[in-house]
């Protein structure tokens, strides 16, 4: 099939949905289609068409529909479409859901905020990373923890920072943050937190090279956002066998598992700083950590992801 992929536009081409769509891109390629990424549709005659995020590609699916009403549309439900606009300005996001014949979420508790008759549409497909070339080598000498995320609202950022500053003077933990600053706000801010915290470093938007040299030498990493749709650095951090401090929302928990030990309520500074501790004192804790994360890892196979969309496109060509 030739598949059209269209993705909004973002501040930069490493944020989660520009990564999430190359990786499928590569996906549907190697599943023997014809795929072109664009931010909008126009009137070019595609097979189906993949829109990820169903308020900002909710014109593109539209006019893909008007146009082509047999065709098949799956559509990707972001973390802002099921946690935010499906509740702040509905009508689009639920138009958008309404036309699709499929619809893909990243997290497995995604299915609670999608409306009742929407829900036989869904499908989780897990984004999968590949495994790490090279094996975990964590300072000896500090605890270093990284944040690996754009500073933005939504992603509480400076969280892990803040919950450095409780730490007792006798900590090594250090706080490696990695991710472009969405506004001068979050860049003025950030760059006051360094200057006032000597646990805690902003490095910017990275390379991906570097955003995984960092993974391989952290003890941990924090993923503090308010809500996620499902962050593929999740997936990353699995499969390289970092254990992640999470805040508890379903983002999270529809990825680590409601068993998983080491999540914090959402925006609780003292919560976060006694996990931080325990991953540098409590030796058992951090083996149960490593222990979980290598019972969720297979879920992020590559292999599982392509057999998913392979199961899909299969169904909706029937």
């Amino acid at each position: 099939m030739k598949i059209i992929l269209i993705t909004p536009p973002g501040p930069s081409t490493r944020t989660g949905n520009a990564v999430t769509a190359l990786r499928w891109a590569h996906i549907l390629r190697q599943l023997g289609h014809c795929v072109i990424i664009a931010a909008d549709y126009g009137d070019k005659p595609f097979d189906a068409m993949v829109a990820i995020h169903a308020w900002r590609s909710a014109e593109a699916v539209r006019r893909f529909k008007i146009r082509y009403p047999e065709r098949p549309l799956i559509l990707q439900l972001s973390g802002t479409d099921i946690y935010h606009y499906i509740n702040d300005e509905p009508a689009p996001t639920l138009r958008s859901m309404e036309l699709a014949d499929s619809l893909v979420a990243l997290n497995s508790l995604a299915w609670r905020v999608v409306p009742k008759k929407f829900r036989k549409k869904l499908r989780v497909i897990f984004q999968s990373a590949d495994k790490p070339s090279t094996l975990r080598q964590p300072s000896r000498r500090h605890i270093d923890v990284c944040v690996i995320g754009h500073l933005r609202d939504v992603k509480d950022p400076l969280r892990a920072a803040q919950a450095a500053r409780l730490l007792p003077s006798s900590s090594r933990i250090r706080i490696v943050h990695v991710g472009r600053a969405y506004s001068p706000r979050w860049a003025a801010e950030a760059m006051a937190e360094m200057a006032d915290n000597p646990r805690y470093s902003w490095r910017d938007d990275v390379p991906r090279a570097a955003v995984r040299a960092l993974l391989l030498r952290s003890h941990a990493m924090v993923l503090s956002s308010l809500s996620e749709g499902g962050a593929n650095i999740i997936s990353e951090a699995i499969v390289a066998g970092v254990p992640i401090l999470a805040s508890r929302m379903d983002g999270n928990v529809g990825l680590l598992g409601a068993d998983y030990r080491a999540y914090f309520p959402v925006g609780d500074t003292e919560a976060l700083a006694r996990l931080l501790l325990r991953i540098e004192s409590d030796r058992g804790f951090v083996a149960a950590l490593h222990r979980a994360i290598a019972r969720r890892a297979p879920l992020f196979k590559p292999d599982r992801e392509i057999a998913a969309w392979r199961r899909l496109l299969t169904e909706l060509s029937r």
